[in-house]
């Protein structure tokens, strides 16, 4: 009994550590989502084609940035003060935000599990600090934008959100396209920037103006 549980414990141990044994490994390559592996082995459609962040149009990338994680370029994998406004939501009882960084749905999408758990909460926050620490900005960046959930049936990563909603690519998106697909990031599924209603394009002008702030700074067009 002793030896299966001190194996259970190794196990569960292993796990907890293997993504920031990963994560300087995910400095380069194109790994994929713990939500695009589901749908892999569950025989779900994925499109998914990997676009380096040079290629993709630099609307996007700040359109992504206004409407996820304005504070993107000055946290260092959490946003403390969201983080506090949330708590005295809490408080309150009500809670309307998530409240997570590009950082921490990036620790999410590569290495956890989707939905609202305390333990998931509690296992991404020092997973977030570490990506933060390992990877430079441009490279988190890159991986959110070829591994979030941008269509209603499969379709992650920038590529095959441009090519599924405007049939172009990632690469010749204009500033308003970059800022519907923006506003679709927290559902996909319900959100359309194919045809996006009138709540989705009240979004992407709100996106649409953060971006072009000076708040948005091109943190991931230089080296840290």
């Amino acid at each position: 009994m002793r030896r299966l549980i001190r194996m259970i414990v190794l196990g569960v141990l292993g796990l907890v550590l293997l993504p920031y044994v990963l994560t300087p490994i995910y400095s380069a390559g194109h790994p994929i989502s713990t939500l695009m592996i589901g749908r892999f082995l569950t025989g779900e459609p994925v499109t998914r084609t990997w676009v380096d962040i040079d290629a993709i149009a630099p609307a996007l990338p700040r359109s992504v940035v206004a409407a996820e994680d304005a504070k993107f370029c000055s946290h260092r994998g959490i946003d403390w003060d969201s983080v506090q406004d949330i708590l005295e939501e809490a408080q309150d009882g009500e809670v309307s935000r998530g409240g997570s960084t590009i950082t921490q749905q990036v620790a999410k999408n590569l290495f956890l599990w989707p939905g609202r758990s305390v333990v998931r909460k509690a296992l991404e926050f020092p997973l977030a600090l570490w990506i933060d620490l390992v990877l430079p900005k441009k490279r988190i960046l890159e991986l959110y934008l070829n591994v979030a959930e941008l269509g209603p049936s499969g379709q992650f990563g920038a590529q095959a959100g441009a090519n599924y909603a405007f049939g172009r690519s990632a690469s010749a998106l204009s500033a308003q396209e970059a800022a519907l697909l923006a506003s679709i990031l927290p559902n996909p599924v319900t959100r359309s920037a194919r045809a996006p209603g009138p709540g989705v394009r009240r979004l992407a002008g709100t996106y649409m103006q953060r971006a072009q702030s000076a708040e948005i700074s091109n943190c991931w067009g230089r080296n840290r």
